[in-house]
């Protein structure tokens, strides 16, 4: 018992620094690579850029370092001497998902607006500032999934003592699942879209502030399936019977997959939506431009109910199972 539980316990967060340090290399080297060609292009621009490249890898970095933390966590405050040693392992297999997958995904996915910041910098130098500032806002919001992800391996951190059978662990395992994948779609939705508001005020900066009015808006529609996944993962936590018999850890099993799996087209196809709408403002007269917004927070509205109607099957099957 006790050596599966350590394979299983030091595998995990193997698995997870693992897999969020190469989501931060990838990212960062493309950062690096797109600043190399940003001053290829535009010698002059070469303070901004550097600024540019110094703000985008500290953003990009952010998901190794929670990574880190939550790692440290949980390897200095685990007893696998403890009789339920195997039982807690299988919880904290969740951290895989819920922040080692998330983090591979949301720093490839960080790089996207990194770069066409640094395009735009190198076509517009003198209008370096806004283009930074509308980086700094879409990258860290782009990174709010591995805080979800943390706050759920956290909880299950906290109420590991408490894990007796393997049906309490499996349900455990199915919400960091649930917050794992369900943040996955949205997290390429926005890095879709935040790579083209740099793109368009590189291409027109009197459009600046149109498209950062635009992108606050936007953004918040593409993390609601996220949200939506987190409330989930919370209810299995808090609120789910704290020995559910077989049928009801298949439920919720079940259930997390469900929400999850559900988030993933919504959330890419919202930060389409919006990074087309995006691109057309940009290009238009402020009077299409508001015609345009509309019309792509009606659609975005509309894809969401997709993920609602994932949370309402799953909600579900986690009550009348």
């Amino acid at each position: 018992m006790i050596t599966a539980a350590s394979y299983l316990h030091y595998g995990s967060l193997a698995t997870t620094l693992a897999l969020t340090g190469l989501g931060v290399a990838i990212g960062q080297g493309r950062i690096t690579k797109a600043a190399t060609d940003g001053l290829y292009v535009q010698p002059q621009a070469h303070r901004a850029l550097s600024k540019n490249l110094l703000l985008s890898l500290a953003l990009t970095e952010t998901s190794a370092l929670i990574s880190l933390i939550m790692i440290i966590i949980i390897f200095f405050g685990t007893r696998l001497s403890a009789p339920n040693a195997l039982y807690i392992s299988i919880a904290q297999a969740g951290i895989v998902c819920a922040v080692g997958l998330v983090g591979l995904v949301i720093s490839i996915v960080s790089s996207m607006p990194a770069i066409a910041s640094m395009h735009a910098i190198a076509r517009q130098p003198f209008f370096a500032e806004p283009i930074t500032n509308m980086m700094l806002v879409t990258i860290s919001i782009i990174q709010t999934p591995i805080i979800f992800g943390f706050i759920a391996v956290f909880m299950i951190h906290l109420r590991q003592e408490s894990l007796l059978t393997l049906n309490e662990s499996l349900k455990i395992l199915a919400s960091a699942i649930c917050v794992g994948i369900g943040s996955i779609g949205p997290a390429i939705g926005q890095g879709l879209f935040a790579r083209n508001a740099c793109e368009s005020v590189g291409v027109n900066r009197l459009a600046y502030k149109r498209i950062f009015s635009f992108a606050l808006l936007s953004q918040s529609f593409i993390e609601t399936p996220i949200i939506l996944a987190f409330f989930a993962s919370l209810l299995m936590l808090l609120n789910m019977p704290t020995d559910p018999t077989t049928l009801k850890t298949i439920a919720i099993l079940a259930s997390a997959g469900c929400i999850g799996i559900a988030n993933l087209m919504p959330g890419i196809g919202s930060g389409r939506i919006a990074a087309a709408a995006c691109t057309q403002i940009g290009q238009q007269t402020p009077a299409n431009a508001a015609t345009i917004t509309r019309a792509s927070l009606l659609a975005q509205g509309l894809v969401d109910t997709l993920a609602i109607y994932g949370l309402l099957i799953g909600l579900m099957l986690m009550i009348f199972a």
